[in-house]
């Protein structure tokens, strides 16, 4: 059990006193109090992209995921797919790089996610990679991302995130 954080504030100051309490509570429980954070509800960033069939068979190499889905055309075109699809996982890479670079920025730690693909991103589409600020709840940030097909609308990828929040 936590012993109470006696400090020598005169008698009076009990809202200084209660706050440096929950501060220093906090700080044990890694949830920081005071801090002033650089985002707020209704926060939005994008980007825009094309996958090449280049960067889908980089992402391959790099993580060893060789699923023919991806890479060879032959083996896809007899999937309910017709064509050669980009990896979900690096289509969430652009959730990354729009919460790491233009909001919540630099410094943001990725939490968790929850996220679907209810339809397949083919290379050359050029994809819009959306975030939205939902809910702070202390230094951590609940977002909204998607990620729509520009020219027809399709959504590829949608969900939330929790990311932690840095200090300005």
């Amino acid at each position: 059990m936590l012993q109470p954080f006696r400090c020598g504030i005169s008698r009076g100051d009990f809202r200084q006193r209660a706050l440096t309490k929950l501060t220093v509570i906090n700080s044990l429980l890694g949830h920081p109090v005071l801090q002033s954070l650089h985002v707020k509800v209704g926060d939005k960033a994008e980007l825009t992209k094309a996958f090449t069939q280049n960067d889908v068979v980089t992402f391959s190499a790099l993580t060893g995921d060789t699923n023919p889905l991806h890479l060879n055309e032959d083996f896809a075109k007899k999937s309910r797919f017709g064509r050669t699809i980009v990896h979900g996982v690096l289509i969430n890479g652009l959730i990354s790089a729009v919460l790491g670079t233009k909001m919540p920025g630099q410094g943001c730690v990725f939490l968790s996610q929850e996220i679907r693909f209810p339809a397949p991103l083919y290379t050359g589409e050029e994809v819009i990679a959306a975030a939205e600020v939902k809910r702070l709840k202390g230094s951590i940030a609940h977002i909204s991302v998607s990620c729509k097909v520009k020219e027809s609308g399709k959504t590829v990828m949608e969900g939330m995130v929790k990311v932690m929040v840095s200090e300005s």
